[in-house]
């Protein structure tokens, strides 16, 4: 098995260590010792590669670091990670250590704090706090060049980060959502899930970590989740073969409509087609050229769809409805071709409002059930 690869969280606090150094006029450590389990103060620390690290002048520095996430498939392969490390007066009541986001890195659309998982911020304080002194106040700025253009390729801005990339992690070894041994350990989990009589034939498959989050507030038990990572065509299969009788795809728009173009690895290294499959999708639904074209040159789906609507609102919910559709249509003749013909599937998409935008029929139906069970 290949060697893992560490979260952004993980390059962001070897960074933060690496310009610690010249504030405290201590010799370059290309490669610092870390505590990556900030839960076990016991556990072996682990050394984490830096690039480099100077004093700006005064009582500012700059550390930085590259991610390497392994050799899974990751956007933030090869990313630098700028962090400004100054003191600050410690004021009575205030922090020991404040964050400021620079250029690049994800914030929260309405109070502009930068989006940091409890992980990544443990990380920070159980490495920072031993080597700060006392009576100081350690000031980070974060740099994460390239990271508002990356973001576009992820669907943060659906939970309200906007601007870069969000600085999340729950752990400090990369999940990888597109490697085998993601898959096998989806697939043993389905199997044991398909075992137990409480779930009653029933399963929602959540597309990624954020409509894992989303799922419940939408009133889908938690016992019926299960994340599907990048590799949704095997699960479906997988789904079918264990004797699973619905199955609810329950994701943002903007993945799942890979699947309404017969993509069934999602991970946008392998395949993309997005706005082709939309586009296509308007075409049917007979847009004129002008809108198709508007459709065709966008930057993202959702703004796609929000330039068809200041055109013509019914017109995009009537396109996202037909992109729910079709996710369910293709996903019916994915089982097909594997031999499996009894499995009812449904897609529900949000978007990047929080708020459910579009059911298939079949999914509208299941969406029904699936809030109406009680598992308690």
């Amino acid at each position: 098995m290949a060697e893992p690869g560490f979260t952004l969280p993980v390059w962001l606090t070897a960074a933060a260590v690496a310009a610690l150094g010249p504030l405290l006029d201590q010799p370059f450590e290309p490669r610092p010792l870390l505590q990556l389990r900030p839960d076990d103060p016991t556990a072996a620390l682990v050394p984490v590669p830096v690039e480099a690290a100077a004093r700006l002048g005064g009582d500012r520095a700059l550390g930085m670091a590259r991610c390497e996430p392994g050799d899974g498939l990751d956007l933030t392969r090869g990313l630098p990670v700028w962090v400004e490390a100054r003191w600050t007066e410690l004021k009575p009541g205030a922090a020991w250590l404040q964050l400021e986001p620079g250029e690049g890195v994800g914030v929260n659309a309405h109070t502009a704090e930068a989006c940091l998982s409890a992980y990544a911020r443990q990380l920070l304080e159980c490495n920072l706090r031993p080597r700060v002194p006392e009576g100081r106040a350690l000031v980070l700025r974060i740099t994460l060049p390239g990271g508002r253009a990356l973001a576009q390729r992820t669907s943060n801005a659906a939970f309200g980060v906007v601007e870069g990339l969000a600085l999340i992690g729950t752990q400090a070894e990369v999940q990888r959502s597109a490697d085998p041994d993601q898959l096998a350990r989806a697939l043993e989990q389905l199997r044991q899930w398909a075992q137990d009589p409480a779930c009653g034939g029933d399963l929602v498959l959540v597309i990624g970590e954020n409509g894992l989050e989303l799922a419940p507030r939408m009133g889908l038990p938690p016992a019926l989740l299960l994340k599907a990572g990048n590799w949704i065509g095997p699960l479906l299969v997988a789904a079918a073969e264990q004797g699973l009788r619905r199955l609810l795809l329950f994701g943002y728009q903007g993945k799942l409509i890979k699947l309404a173009g017969g993509i069934f690895h999602t991970h946008h290294h392998l395949a993309d087609g997005r706005l082709e499959v939309l586009t296509c999708q308007g075409a049917l639904q007979g847009l004129p050229p002008e809108q198709l074209q508007g459709l065709a040159t966008a930057a993202s789906v959702e703004e796609a769809l929000q330039r068809l609507a200041a055109w013509d609102a019914d017109a995009a919910g009537a396109l996202r409805h037909r992109v729910a559709a079709a996710v369910e249509r293709r996903s019916r003749a994915y089982l097909a071709r594997h031999g499996q013909h009894d499995l009812q599937v449904g897609a529900v998409l949000f978007d990047r409002s929080r708020q459910i935008c579009a059911m298939g029929p079949e999914g509208q139906t299941l969406l029904q059930r699936l809030q109406d069970r009680d598992l308690g």
